[in-house]
């Protein structure tokens, strides 16, 4: 073996554990022995469709046991898998697989028509898999994904064989308007991952592939070991749920999905007390709100005596939140990651009982330090603000993007360090209170807007002669997209509902705003917009206290 590669360690676990579970949806089970047999599978129709040695295998999926079947064949055949943002239109999506080079697309069949309006403009995608599902039909121009994951096959090992040096993309909205392609080694993602160790039963990293089967088999009479069974209750698409997945099945874990594509708080806790979960991954507030007004709402209804952790990352979660979530489950840990796609371990916070960590207050990682932008390193309670910085196991760049690149990945002090955008304070202690993006995106549910192109898209509408896009404060999201709308000459003035139904017909459904505001928009003599005086113009007038 040539370094790290992820399918070597779960094929051991496969063969060692061939009957214990791996992917739960519902009433669906997929043991070990399926999981990896669906795969081999895929990976001989992907190697059979003519694609080369990593080439780029496309996600367009809802949670589900097919995500990260997609994902074990792509590792298996030395191909790259690339997540997809499901909210996406067809423009989007054509810049996305045109952008991350694209061959095959799996994708469920309930996109069929966002993605047939994609096909024409994407003529490097070889072939087209569609999942089916209840009321959505394998279209006649896609391959059906049951039909190839069913056939029986060996151990698929490409011709070119596998390597830590192997890629994952992962496409993240950034700051920048377009979404760019993360490039993560294999190696590097299972070593900033925590190399198939186990804090909780205090395993050390894998040493060998073999090592994951010879521990999975020892786990299943092991006094006191837990076999860890992980709740994706966040979108698989995102680097959050997907990199604790990776995670869970390296430590010879399940990973479970909701039934529903929707959050559903109260199907999230019933499968968390009838599958016995250990871990439920969510994106901050979003989920999190939700999920305590609802055990509010039905206090003691759920047996939660086998959770043991909710792992968050991606957007603020609550100190409030946390207290309420522990009432309900004193014995839990709630960890609070901050990270990113290009930067996985900043720092995080751990919640228990009577110990509740503050809002935006973490621990700095053993690899992080904050920086002026000229690379000065930031004292501890010296007050001042710098950028976040990470070094350690990173990312190799952006895929095709070396200028963006040489952005965020830098050199201080003689080492390379990753710079996705944050701001924070460090304090005397040690930690660090996270201040936010220098820029003006938009983080709303985990989701992040870039402002211009939703604004781009609201001036298309013939009653906008122009309009700036902000974040306003929002209970459960963080924040949520506010349009000031600057109307054209004699135009009528439209509502919200119509300037929403306008920019969805363009761009992702979470980009639309969900409130308005109808006034001349601010701009300095050079054209630009007035991002602060358009936001304070917006709380003013829907008398919202930032």
């Amino acid at each position: 073996m040539a370094g790290w590669a992820y399918a070597d360690i779960w094929e051991e676990i496969a063969a060692a554990v061939p009957g214990r579970r791996a992917q739960v949806q519902g009433p669906r089970e997929l043991s070990w022995g399926q999981f990896d047999a669906r795969a081999n599978a895929m990976a001989r129709f992907l190697l059979d469709a003519g694609l080369k040695q990593q080439s780029k295998v496309a996600a367009f999926l809802f949670n589900g046991p097919e995500y990260l079947e997609t994902y074990y064949a792509t590792f298996k055949a030395g191909l790259v898998p690339v997540n997809t943002n499901y909210r996406y239109g067809a423009e989007e999506l054509v810049y996305l697989f045109d952008n991350a080079d694209a061959e095959v697309v799996v994708f469920h069949a309930a996109f069929a028509e966002v993605a047939a309006k994609a096909r024409a403009s994407l003529p490097k995608v070889k072939a087209w898999i569609a999942v089916a599902q209840h009321g959505h039909p394998v279209p006649d121009w896609a391959e059906d994904y049951e039909t190839i994951a069913g056939r029986a096959e060996d151990r698929v090992i490409a011709p070119w064989g596998r390597s830590g040096d192997d890629l994952l993309l992962m496409y993240t909205g950034g700051t920048t308007g377009m979404p760019k392609g993360v490039m993560w080694r294999q190696e590097d993602l299972f070593k900033v991952l925590g190399g198939g160790g186990n804090l909780i039963e205090a395993l050390p990293p894998l040493e060998t592939p073999a090592d994951a089967g010879e521990r999975a088999l020892a786990s299943e009479t092991r006094e006191g070991s837990v076999l860890r069974l992980v709740l994706a209750a966040a979108p698989l698409m995102h680097a959050t749920a997907q990199f604790t997945a990776l995670s869970a099945l390296t430590g010879a874990g399940a990973i479970a999905t909701l039934p529903s594509h929707r959050l559903n708080t109260v199907e999230l806790w019933s499968e968390v007390e009838r599958l016995g979960v250990t871990g439920v991954t969510i994106v901050g507030q979003a989920f999190a709100q939700p999920m305590l007004q609802t055990l509010n709402a039905h206090p003691g209804r759920w047996d939660l005596s086998k959770l043991r952790v909710i792992n968050s990352s991606g957007t603020v979660w609550s100190h409030e939140n946390k207290q309420g979530l522990l009432k309900h489950a004193p014995h839990i840990t709630l960890f609070d990651s901050l990270g990113s796609s290009e930067a996985v371990g900043i720092g995080g916070s751990n919640s228990t009982a009577g110990q509740e960590a503050e809002t935006a207050k973490f621990a700095l990682g053993p690899n992080t330090a904050a920086f002026t932008e000229d690379g000065r390193r930031i004292q501890p309670g010296s007050g001042e603000r710098g950028l976040l910085a990470l070094a350690g196991f990173l990312p190799v760049g952006y895929y095709k993007d070396p200028e963006k690149s040489a952005k965020t990945f830098r050199e201080f002090e003689g080492r390379r360090w990753s710079v996705p955008g944050d701001f924070a304070t460090v304090e005397a202690d040690g930690s660090l209170t996270l201040l936010g993006r220098g820029s003006q995106v938009i983080n709303t549910g985990g989701e992040k807007v870039f402002p211009e192109e939703v604004e781009e898209a609201l001036k298309r509408h013939p009653s906008v002669h122009d309009a700036v896009v902000v974040g306003v404060p929002d209970e459960r999201f963080g924040e949520r997209i506010c349009a000031v709308v600057e109307l054209a000459p004699g135009a009528p003035a439209p509502t919200l509902e119509q300037l929403s139904k306008h920019v969805r017909a363009h761009l992702a459904d979470y980009k639309a705003p969900r409130e308005l505001v109808l006034a001349p928009v601010a701009r300095s003599p050079n054209g630009k917009v007035d991002y602060k005086a358009a936001k304070a113009l917006a709380l003013e007038r829907l008398k919202i206290t930032a």
